[in-house]
C-alpha cells in the first residue's frame, strides 16, 4: 500500500506569546500545513483555541508549565507524554522533556529546551521546533516535516521578531524500509 504523504507543521514553547503563536500557525497553513502538532508548554488556553480554530487537525502535549490547562482536557486534543501515534504509515512519540529518548518510533518530537534540533540516528528522526515564543532569542521557530513514502522533508523556519519573513533551512533524510 502506497504512504500518503502530509505535511505536518510542528511547534513549541508558546508559553504567554498569542501573537508569536498566530503567526507561527498562520505561516505553517499558508505554506501547506494539513495536521498541527504542538510539543507543549503551550500555558494559556488561548493559544488551544487557536490550534482549534486553525481548522487543521492537531495534536498538543503537556509541558512542564502546563498544568493550569488540565481542566480543558476533554475540550482540546491534549495529551500525557510519552505519546504514540500514527500518521501517514508513520509512527510518533510526541513529549514536551526530552526524557523518552530512546529509538521506539519512527519520529520522535519534543520541545523544552529552546533549542531547534533535527538530527537522524538510528533509524528514527528527532526533531524539536525551538521557541515559537523567542524568549531565549529574538527568534520565533518552527518546522514543517513532509512525510512522504521515500523520505522526511523537514523545513525549519525561523523568524526574527522584528521582520514579518521566516528565514529557511532544508533537510531531507531517507526513510528506512520498514
Amino acid at each position: 500500500m502506497a504512504l500518503d504523504s502530509i505535511k505536518i507543521g510542528i511547534f513549541s514553547d508558546t508559553h504567554k506569546k498569542e501573537g508569536r503563536s498566530q503567526k507561527v500557525i498562520n505561516h505553517l497553513k499558508a505554506h501547506g500545513a494539513q495536521f498541527l502538532i504542538h510539543a507543549g508548554d503551550i500555558v494559556k488556553v488561548e493559544i488551544l483555541e487557536q490550534l482549534k480554530k486553525s481548522g487543521l487537525k492537531y495534536i498538543a502535549v503537556y509541558g512542564n508549565n502546563d498544568a493550569g490547562l488540565v481542566e480543558y482536557h476533554n475540550k482540546y486534543n491534549l495529551v500525557q507524554e510519552p505519546h504514540y501515534f500514527k500518521l501517514a504509515n508513520t509512527t510518533f512519540k510526541l513529549m514536551h522533556l526530552p526524557f523518552y529518548m530512546n529509538a521506539d518510533a519512527q519520529v520522535i518530537i519534543f520541545g523544552h529546551t529552546h533549542v531547534a534540533e533535527c538530527d537522524f540516528k538510528h533509524k528514527t528522526l528527532f526533531l524539536n521546533p525551538g521557541e515559537a515564543c523567542a524568549r531565549d532569542k529574538p527568534v520565533s521557530t518552527c518546522m514543517m516535516l513532509e512525510v512522504t513514502e521515500s523520505d522526511f522533508k523537514i523545513t525549519h523556519y525561523a523568524r526574527e521578531i522584528e521582520s514579518t519573513v521566516f528565514e529557511e533551512t532544508h533537510y531531507t533524510f531517507e526513510r528506512p524500509h520498514q
